[in-house]
């Protein structure tokens, strides 16, 4: 009320914020209520955390982009190029086997560098829902178990994150994760086509190694929850490609990068909102989902705890009989999208092309352009066009 200028920090979020909790202010002052997407800083999320990419980029198109991102569009062309596609996919290649001895030091997991890493590292919340990420997990596993004989593409699901400390069903996910990582990285069943890997103690510097690693950047939350996030911004800029729901900036990622270089899923904010005004019956999902219900009938029947059969018992009950975050209802558009990731994955020239385009697409999410935006229409103050 006090405030000359109020933003939201990504188009979607503050639309939200105009339609919803500030409906009445927005009326009494339109056009107090801007926006100002977040931006992510090249010099840490390129420069500092990926050397060998940001020296590949540095030989082909000079060092400009350090002080203006926008400069990344130069490599853009690139994409075409069979060398630099190469070289692009050997640095790749390099940053997941740093990586894979970081898991095999920390948590003597053998992962294949080769194979695809999907992850998912962020704060441990049910909005973010890294549950919809393992029950899809579990249903990969006994996918692969059923049917030994299909073409599957080797795959290393990585989550890190922290909790809030009373946050009992986020702790209770966190360690539903460490439980389903037991059971399939002990069973010869899968062999090396699946691994899960929760990394503990989760910090920025971990991220500086984990992004620049992933093929596969996961922002599932539920439409219309996510603010904006960064974590997406710092994977595509490192050349990840994005499953994801069409919430925070990941609408304007899209936009950005394009909607053939991007793997969107579920409800949209609009339908989510829908859903939850008209009554949502997550039992009738389930029973019509055989692999969602199996996969929930194991947990709830304590297969990845058999020391602990009830262990997640409240967990279970929790999706059966509420669903708020709606899991159930973007489980089979997600499972969709990551068969439809297995198939990219396949053709490696067209994967990497896309994940060039990625990096090449994303210097509008520098935070420069985003300090830049407040410094001109929030604080009206005098700023320098590039960093200094």
């Amino acid at each position: 009320a006090g405030s000359h200028s109020i933003n939201g920090v990504s188009a979607l979020h503050t639309a939200l914020m105009k339609q919803s909790v500030f409906k009445d202010l927005n009326a009494l002052y339109p056009g107090r209520i801007n926006n100002k997407t977040n931006g992510i800083t090249p010099r840490r999320w390129l420069k500092g955390a990926n050397h060998g990419l940001t020296e590949l980029l540095k030989s082909a198109i000079g060092d400009g982009f350090l002080s203006d991102a926008g400069e990344l569009q130069k490599a853009e062309p690139l994409a075409k190029d069979k060398a630099f596609r190469q070289a692009f996919a050997a640095v790749k290649r390099e940053n997941k086997a740093e990586l894979s001895n970081l898991i095999a030091a920390r948590m003597s997991i053998a992962t294949d560098p080769t194979a695809l890493f999907d992850v998912q590292i962020k704060r441990i919340h049910e909005y973010k829902r890294q549950l919809l990420n393992i029950l899809e997990t579990i249903a990969l596993y006994d996918a692969i178990r059923a049917h030994p004989e299909r073409d599957w593409q080797p795959r290393v699901k990585l989550f890190a994150g922290k909790a809030a400390a009373s946050y009992f069903q986020a702790k209770s996910i966190i360690r539903l994760v460490n439980d389903v990582a037991r059971k399939v990285n002990d069973d010869p069943a899968v062999r090396d086509l699946l691994k899960v890997v929760f990394l503990p103690n989760f910090n920025v510097s971990l991220a500086e190694l984990i992004v620049p690693a992933a093929d596969i950047s996961e922002q599932i939350s539920t439409a219309g929850m996510e603010a904006s996030g960064t974590g997406n911004m710092k994977f595509a800029l490192n050349g990840a490609i994005t499953i994801g729901t069409l919430d925070g900036a990941n609408v304007e990622i899209r936009e950005h990068v394009g909607e053939e270089n991007i793997v969107i899923f579920g409800k949209t904010a609009q339908e989510v909102e829908d859903i939850r005004r008209n009554g949502h019956r997550p039992g009738d999902i389930i029973a019509n989902d055989p692999a969602l219900r199996h996969a929930l009938d194991q947990v709830a029947a304590g297969v990845f705890s058999p020391e602990d059969r009830g262990r997640y018992a409240g967990l279970c009950d929790a999706v059966w009989n509420s669903d708020y975050f709606l899991v159930t209802a973007d489980f089979a558009s997600y499972w969709d999208a990551q068969r439809r990731m297995d198939e990219l994955w396949r053709d490696r020239t067209h994967w990497r092309r896309m994940g060039m385009l990625n990096t090449a697409r994303m210097g509008w999410f520098s935070s420069d352009r985003t300090i830049r935006e407040y410094a001109e229409e929030v604080w009206k103050v005098p700023h320098s066009r590039t960093h200094g």
